[in-house]
């Protein structure tokens, strides 16, 4: 289970943490659902469950082009770009 320590929102948050809280087991189908969902409906992202940040979808960055090293949660170019 999440704890309290594990809800509070960092003030900077980077791309580890947005990995680590989407590698938790209780919080990935609840991204899951929303990505799927967002590309679904052909929107271009989707707030995260946690943070309630905007989460940009695969299908969003793909169509902008190449990656730009930000460490977006779904990059669809593995996050090997250089900002």
């Amino acid at each position: 289970r999440l704890t309290a320590a594990d809800r509070r929102i960092p003030t900077t948050i980077g791309s580890r943490y947005r990995r680590l809280m989407a590698e938790k087991s209780e919080l990935a189908p609840a991204i899951m659902r929303a990505h799927a969902a967002a590309c679904a409906e052909g929107r271009s992202g989707y707030l995260d469950p946690v943070t309630g940040l905007f989460v940009m979808t695969a299908d969003h960055l793909r169509d902008r082009g190449p990656c730009c090293g930000s460490g977006c949660r779904h990059c669809p170019w593995g996050g090997t770009g250089t900002p």
